[in-house]
């Protein structure tokens, strides 16, 4: 008989979930996926290329690292786990952008124009860059999860991992650099950046271009991540995670 939950219950019971998958996953895991999403949100703020075909901002030069991250989360945790990585990440990074904020309107007697204009961040980027990033991340992680389970006969071999890793990296980079430009170029720019803006060409192509830079860096360290994913898998990292959400599973049923 199916166990029928109360709304609060749910949340109790994902909050629980939750505090065990962050003590689960690896912390060295975890602090390289946030630090790159504080990074990729500072790096934002500067276009490294403007031409009239393509356009790439600096979050390109550590945007691969936060895919690999999820990418290795996701083939051992489960995509629902990679998204709530995702999403604390988000959530450290919009306290640091506040923080940093706070730190840039302080009045001093020097001069920190040029300090308070690069930490104290633009709204419309942030803005941007987080939708962005949390839509990216779920379609990064169920795309790779769905990709997963075509490899019914070796489900953790390499031929899996990468198949899964390089194409859901690609489409999720591509949707995460595809929504910043149109968000931040072609919406926001305009209006703020006293008419500054890229075409929808170069979003397009800048999204494209981005996401096959990314892409190569994924292919490059993707050795890294399987045989990180295999290492846990033997070292059964993560089972207390596991059997509480395997006994949850099994009182709904």
């Amino acid at each position: 008989m199916q166990k029928k939950l109360t709304f609060l219950q749910k949340l109790k019971e994902e909050h629980i979930e939750t505090k065990l998958l962050l003590r689960s996953i690896p912390s060295v895991i975890v602090a390289l996926f946030v630090i790159s999403v504080i990074a990729m949100n500072i790096l934002a703020n500067k276009t490294i290329i403007n031409e009239s075909w393509i356009a790439i901002d600096g979050g390109i030069l550590v945007s691969w690292l936060s895919f690999l991250a999820m990418d290795i989360v996701t083939k051992h945790f489960g995509p629902k786990a990679a998204t709530k990585m995702s999403v604390f990440a988000t959530l450290v990074n919009l306290l640091v952008c506040l923080i940093f904020f706070i730190a840039s309107v302080i009045p001093t007697h020097d001069d920190y124009s040029a300090f308070n204009s690069i930490i104290g961040g633009t709204w419309f980027v942030l803005l941007s860059s987080t939708i962005a990033f949390l839509s990216s991340a779920i379609i990064n992680n169920f795309l790779n999860w769905t990709i997963g389970k075509i490899f019914v006969k070796n489900p953790d071999g390499k031929l899996a991992y990468v198949t899964r890793s390089y194409i859901s990296t690609f489409v999720g980079q591509f949707a995460d650099n595809l929504i910043f430009a149109l968000l931040t170029f072609m919406l926001f720019a305009p209006i703020f950046w006293d008419g500054f803006s890229w075409t929808f060409i170069q979003c397009v192509t800048c999204s494209i271009t981005g996401a096959l830079l990314e892409l190569i860096m994924e292919v490059i360290f993707s050795p890294f991540g399987y045989k990180l994913c295999k290492k846990w898998k033997i070292e059964d990292v993560g089972k207390d995670y596991f059997t509480y959400v395997n006994s949850k599973n099994m009182e709904v049923k």
